[in-house]
């Protein structure tokens, strides 16, 4: 299925017509503000990851409607002030677009994805009212293993990163030792200090074998569902109950779980 620029602007403009009338005439949407639609927003985005995660087309051309209302709405709100509207935000986009790919619209030179986005971060440097640091870019209130991987991924894009992609095990081997020193004492700040340091190096670890850590993370959490779901339904097909049950007799229906998965549960 392919339309033409002009259907797609079509259909555009559409949107852009409903949004202003929906604005000026419904209830509901005339309350809203910036802040009352953020958690909305964020809901939004974990339902199109969601649909992603499932890789089902149609919930993801279906999440991708609801993400580009919110960009409308809240693009609506503000030509309301006359602060900004569609139009700005669209041609912030393009040239950002444009000054960000060197390689594509000037003469620069990038051969493959390595240099590009080293190349992005740089230039994010150099804009006017941009970062003023390497890992300002980062949210505050991205969830946590998300954050570590951008952070990560930020400090590699200068350069600093293992020479040898072998010599982090070292680093993961050495921070399980330092957690189970604080293990052993019992110190509860600092095992918790230590397993942030272990569950960074573990992320560091994915990052450079090219693992997304929250599609791993995601991709097992799906796998103990699917296994405690079955155990759950064995258990009380047979008419007994979870908590009366001895723990080699649950793992037994768990090896049985593993045994029914036919194919991989791919993210």
């Amino acid at each position: 299925m392919s339309h033409s620029i002009p259907q797609k602007l079509e259909q555009f403009q559409r949107l852009l017509e409903i949004m202003t009338e929906l604005r000026a005439k419904c209830p509901w949407d005339k309350e809203q503000t910036f802040e009352s639609l953020r958690t909305l927003t964020i809901e939004e985005t974990y339902e199109l990851a969601d649909a992603i995660i499932k890789n089902d087309k149609a919930e993801i051309r279906k999440e991708l409607g609801d993400i580009l209302l919110h960009i409308v709405f809240y693009s609506q709100m503000g030509s309301e002030t006359d602060e900004f509207d569609i139009y700005d935000v669209c041609k912030g986009l393009c040239e950002k677009l444009i000054y960000r790919h060197p390689h594509i619209f000037a003469d620069v030179e990038a051969n493959n994805s390595e240099v590009v986005m080293q190349n992005w971060e740089t230039l994010k440097l150099k804009e006017k009212g941009g970062n003023k640091s390497v890992l300002s870019g980062v949210p505050n209130s991205l969830p946590a293993l998300i954050k570590a991987h951008r952070i990560q991924d930020k400090a590699r894009s200068v350069g600093f990163d293992w020479e040898h992609r072998e010599q982090v095990w070292n680093k993961v081997q050495e921070e399980i030792n330092e957690f189970k020193v604080e293990v052993a004492a019992m110190d509860k700040d600092k095992m918790e200090a230590e397993f942030g340091d272990l569950l960074f190096s573990l992320i560091n670890a994915a990052r450079l074998y090219e693992i997304n850590p929250e599609n791993a993370l995601e991709r097992t959490n799906r796998k103990f569902i699917n296994r405690f779901n079955y155990l759950e339904s064995k258990t009380i097909s047979v008419g007994k109950d979870l908590k009366e049950m001895s723990l080699a007799e649950m793992d037994e229906i768990w090896d049985e779980a593993k045994k029914e998965e036919r194919e991989p549960l791919t993210p």
